[in-house]
């Protein structure tokens, strides 16, 4: 007679393919686009920051190339008038002239004479 009947199967959703793949593929596209953009700029930055190392090195060598072929000292300018120039007063006593001879030892000590300078203040102090 009849058959028992077979239980009903509920039936499954089925999930559509192609919106939520789209999506996927956008979101994993973008991210992707994302990472290599943020790559391309630190790969851009590490060479700009070695770049820029580069410059600060050579920069460096031609400062202490230059400091090795400039005078330790700067020259005084011609110009400027010494301060023993002044014709000495005749001294009652060697006091004054030793003083004074001393005052210019200290001039040239400091590196405001010159030693040529310091010879002809000393030669007028003398004569």
């Amino acid at each position: 007679m009849f058959r028992p009947m077979r239980p009903i199967r509920p039936v499954r959703a089925v999930r559509p393919v192609g919106r939520p793949l789209a999506r996927g593929l956008v979101v994993g596209g973008a991210a992707y686009a994302a990472g290599r953009a943020g790559a391309r700029r630190a790969a851009e930055e590490q060479d700009q920051d070695r770049a820029i190392a580069e410059l600060q090195a050579e920069q460096d060598r031609a400062a202490q190339q230059q400091a090795g072929q400039q005078p330790a000292y700067a020259p005084p300018p011609a110009a400027a008038p010494a301060p023993a120039a002044a014709p000495a007063a005749p001294a009652a006593g060697g006091e004054d002239v030793a003083s004074k001879l001393a005052q210019l030892a200290q001039l040239v000590q400091q590196g405001l004479l010159t030693p040529e300078e310091f010879a002809a203040a000393k030669a007028r102090l003398l004569a």
